[in-house]
């Protein structure tokens, strides 16, 4: 049965965006948020419904979205919006969490005949605003099918990439490397700065030799102006990092030495901050 009508539980940076971009995919969309602020706001400017539990909104959908923090968080919202949901409903977490909790969630709600899918997503807030995610879904092919409309609403990039629990085990592999090329740009700009080097002149030999990489467009004129205005938080980017060393079962050599970065960085103040603030923890050292 094709889905017409979603439940999207957390209005976030990331959330509200997709949120939108479902309802202009043409799907009704009834949301949640804590606080309700936020979702009434949304709803005020994109005519949303807005639930008073996400039991309610799941309630009155026939898949339900969830994108908040981490673990613990997902785990207790998508614990309210179970008894909202019938057999057959579909939920899908496109927060990225530990992959021991993804499968934990899949079994857990498979018991009561509710699909799950972990969905994780890669892009920041400007591709989820445009729609051009890059989607990553773990759990079966026939779930996915059924969630694809939605997936093309909010993404560009979407894949099955396993059963439950591979979602979460690509996006955190794909975000631990993105914050280790960031500590070490950060740590190149660094270097360059305590010897007087141009970083204009730097970025522009990195660009056009085997120096250059997504993460120098991405960050590169950010950390040179220290402009830290969020996209991707970095006390997201150490959550994440954290739990890909926890959950590894092989050394993590440079992922521990970017952890401790991150962690500096978080320490001094910048977890609210994009995680570009790295270049602060190698400007202090």
């Amino acid at each position: 049965m094709a889905i017409e009508r979603v439940a999207f539980l957390g209005m976030g940076i990331m959330g509200s965006r997709m949120a939108v971009n479902l309802g202009r995919g043409g799907f009704d969309v009834v949301i949640w948020n804590r606080p309700r602020e936020r979702a009434e706001e949304l709803t005020a400017e994109h005519g949303f419904e807005v639930a008073d539990s996400p039991a309610g909104a799941a309630s009155k959908a026939q898949a339900t979205i969830t994108m908040v923090v981490d673990g613990p968080h997902v785990e207790d919202v998508l614990g309210q919006a179970t008894p909202g949901m019938d057999e057959g409903h579909l939920a899908i977490d496109m927060s990225t969490i530990p992959v021991s909790t993804a499968e934990a969630l899949a079994k857990r709600l498979a018991d009561k005949g509710i699909a799950f899918l972990d969905a994780p997503v890669t892009g920041s807030a400007p591709r989820a605003a445009d729609g051009t995610l890059t989607i990553m879904a773990g759990g079966s092919e026939q779930d996915f099918e059924r969630a694809r409309p939605l997936f093309e609403a909010m993404g560009e990039t979407i894949l099955l990439v396993g059963p439950a629990g591979h979602g979460q085990a690509v996006k955190l592999l794909n975000n631990t490397v993105a914050a280790i090329n960031a500590a070490a740009l950060a740590e190149a700009f660094t270097a360059a700065e305590a010897r007087g080097v141009d970083l204009d002149s730097l970025m522009e030999v990195m660009r056009s030799g085997s120096g250059g990489s997504t993460m120098l467009e991405l960050k590169g004129g950010p950390m040179a102006e220290h402009d830290f205005r969020p996209l991707f938080k970095l006390a997201h980017m150490l959550k994440d990092v954290r739990h890909t060393i926890r959950e590894s079962g092989v050394p993590l050599t440079l992922a521990e030495t970017a952890e401790k970065l991150y962690s500096e960085a978080d320490a001094a103040g910048h977890g609210e901050d994009d995680f570009a603030a790295v270049i602060t923890a190698t400007e202090r050292q």
